[in-house]
């Protein structure tokens, strides 16, 4: 069997004194959309930092193909090609969407995505190229945070609440576009409450309870009716 492209081992993580994450495991095919939910406070958000090199984490604890990175900085993953699309998007205000985008791609990985692609991807950010970034509605806002991810040409895309704040037409339409990421080479880790499409749209889900993996599997076996006691620890 091929090595996993990401490997989440026992991961413990810390703010301080509290304990956020105890003993997380999980693991990332290449070409899998997997889906971590759970309820605020859950630890979705700590361990996506964790894997983006955003919160110290012990070397072994997370390994991309094979090679630990868990004590890597945040810039050295991203170099390794793990891509985060952070909760609340944080696009940087003084800039244009377009010189958002740029940013994305400093690095110049080699891959499939460049400015046209991306506008290729959500043609109304090229319509609105030279508006601030500021002037977009909040899924124009979205969608240009995940594009400037995508300008990385990351191996692996790790999505940080994508429907939050958002209409459901907005977040559908959103949605819709994970094949076309994926079928250019790139995994996904999508953090999410809207399980129904986290669910829709992953093959494989992690819920989360207390920083503590309560329930993992296969989309298309595990019930929602396992996934609700374990997303409410009853």
């Amino acid at each position: 069997m091929p090595e996993p492209l990401l490997q989440v081992r026992a991961l413990d993580a810390f703010y301080g004194d509290f304990q956020a994450l105890f003993g997380v495991s999980l693991a990332v095919e290449a070409g899998m959309v997997v889906a971590v939910v759970g309820a605020n406070g859950a630890g979705k958000s700590t361990l996506l930092n964790a894997i983006a090199g955003l919160m110290p984490s012990r070397r072994e604890a997370v390994l991309l193909a094979g090679e630990p990175i868990g004590d890597r900085p945040a810039y050295d993953i991203v170099a390794r090609g793990v891509a985060l699309v952070p909760e609340g998007r944080r696009l940087f205000p003084s800039l244009s969407v377009e010189e958002n985008l740029l940013i994305g791609g400093q690095l110049r990985r080699a891959g499939p995505w460049t400015l046209q692609r991306i506008y290729d991807l959500f043609p109304a950010l090229a319509e609105r190229r030279h508006m601030a970034s500021t002037a977009l509605s909040g899924g124009q806002q979205q969608m240009a945070a995940i594009g400037r991810a995508l300008m990385a040409n990351p191996k692996l895309l790790l999505c940080d609440e994508i429907s939050l704040g958002l209409a459901p037409i907005v977040v559908r339409d959103i949605y819709n576009r994970m094949p076309t990421i994926v079928a250019e080479g790139t995994s996904m880790i999508i953090v999410e409450q809207d399980i129904v499409q986290a669910l829709g749209a992953a093959q494989q889900v992690y819920c989360l309870q207390e920083g503590r993996v309560a329930l993992s599997g296969a989309t298309a076996t595990v019930t929602r009716a396992a996934i609700s006691a374990a997303y409410f620890g009853v």
